[in-house]
């Protein structure tokens, strides 16, 4: 089997990938959805919207990995008030989401680049739960929610 890189040209590409979606964002994927290690590389633009969510029933945990830019992954409790936040910014290179806690991603550099390894198989079911209390993916009220939240936190 071949190394897999994870290099400037891959990033590059998926960056361009990006560019080009409604959604701001775009993932290269390692892995098959049937294996237990589920690994990408995910590229946000500023501004990408990713709907607070939890890996629960199953629980899974969920790492991200800077490689590029410059981002934020924060946490929320039951009622969807920011709990924690972590810049991921050269100085902070990652951050491991225990299972069954409400989180979310941000690009707060032009690009943001992340390594991402969660837990398998990918089951579309069962992967996710979206937050009740957040608009979902592609509702217009999601980037002046995003900009709500950055508001509250030092970057």
């Amino acid at each position: 089997m071949e190394i897999r890189l994870i290099d400037r040209s891959l990033v590059t590409r998926i960056s361009q990938e990006a560019q080009g979606s409604p959604r701001r964002r775009a993932l290269h994927r390692f892995h098959r959805y049937e294996e237990p290690i589920q690994r990408m590389v995910n590229v946000l633009l500023q501004g990408s919207y990713v709907c607070p969510h939890r890996h629960k029933e199953p629980d899974k945990t969920e790492i991200f990995i800077l490689l590029q830019g410059k981002g934020v992954v924060l946490t929320f409790d039951e009622e969807g008030k920011i709990s924690s936040h972590c810049l991921l910014d050269g100085d902070c290179w990652g951050a491991e989401i225990p299972p069954g806690t409400w989180h979310m991603v941000a690009a707060l550099s032009p690009e943001a680049a992340f390594y991402e390894i969660i837990e398998g198989p990918y089951d579309p079911q069962t992967h996710k739960r979206f937050a009740p209390w957040a608009p979902p993916e592609g509702d217009p009220a999601g980037p002046a929610y995003l900009s709500s939240l950055l508001s509250q936190i030092s970057t």
